[in-house]
This record gives structure tokens, sequence and C-alpha cells, in this order.
């Protein structure tokens, strides 16, 4: 009876987890996959997924599996052409004036969403990345919610390039 009750007492005893790594609101992130390029990045608790700003995106079949085909569309990128397998293909709500009379509802937007490896100070994870043009953006990779609990992320958002350049 008394090794029961020692091993229920550990049963209930608190797991301790890992404390998050704090990162500033916005980071340097590496792309080792797309030529090693390295990316200002927006922190975005408020997004779920991450966005990688693309262009010429096009999907396309290969041995049964759909693929996607696309080019950087930021600053100084090359004109070099990028080949993923395409992990899902994911719905976006667009947000649209925040007027609850507003009976015209925005359809969601479909973009192609790849596995792709990206590198945090000395972290390297895999997250899913889906992929939109935005240029017209001041950061063309965002950084999503299911990508931070990736990195074991905590975000600050009065701090800037806490991580210093991708080492990974």
């Amino acid at each position: 009876m008394k090794s029961l009750l020692a091993l229920l007492s550990l049963v209930a005893l608190p797991v301790l987890a890992a404390e998050p790594t704090l990162y500033g609101r916005y980071e340097y992130i590496a792309l080792p996959e797309i030529g090693g390029e390295v990316l200002k990045a927006k922190m975005d608790t408020g997004a779920l997924t991450a966005s990688l700003s693309a262009k010429d995106i096009e999907t396309f079949t290969r041995d049964g599996d759909e693929w996607v085909r696309f080019r950087l569309a930021t600053k100084d990128a090359s004109n070099k052409v990028y080949e993923h397998k395409v992990a899902r293909i994911s719905k976006i709500k667009t947000r649209s004036e925040e007027d609850e009379d507003d009976e015209e509802k925005i359809a969601p937007t479909k973009r192609p969403v790849v596995d792709l490896e990206l590198c945090l100070g000395n972290v390297k994870r895999t997250v899913e990345v889906n992929l939109t043009d935005r240029s017209s953006f001041n950061y063309p990779l965002l950084i999503g919610a299911k990508a931070l609990r990736e990195f074991g992320a905590a975000v600050n958002p009065a701090r800037r390039f806490t991580a210093d350049k991708p080492d990974c």
C-alpha cells in the first residue's frame, strides 16, 4: 500500500515545462532550403500559420503528388525558381473592416503550404509555411503561432532582433 501511495504522489507532482526562448517582435530567419536566404520576419502570435512572400506560384502534379513552383517575392531576391512538395492547401480568412453589419462576406483564399526548414538563432525546425505575395508588407516572412510553438518561442513585442543572425 505504501508503494502505491508513493507512486500516486509522484503522479500528482506538476511537470515543469521547458522555459520558452524569448524573441523580439522581429527576427532574422534563414531558409536553408531556399538558397540559404536570410529574411527579416515578423513574429505574429495573432496569425496561426507562417507565410512566405512568393510570386509566380503554380501548383502541378509530379508522380501523383501535388507540388508547387514559385519564386521569392522579396527585395534583392534572385529569379531562381523553387519547387517543393505541397503538404496541404490552407484556407486563409482575410481580415476586412470589422463592421458587423457588413453583409458582404469575403471568401477565404486558398494557399499552398509547404514544409520548410527555418533557422532562428541557432535553432532549426521544419514548419508549415504558406506561400503568398507579401511584397506589399514590410516583412517578407511572417511566423505564426504554430511555428512559434515549434521553436519553443515567446515574443516580447518591445524587443527586436534578439536572436542575432541565424547560425544553424
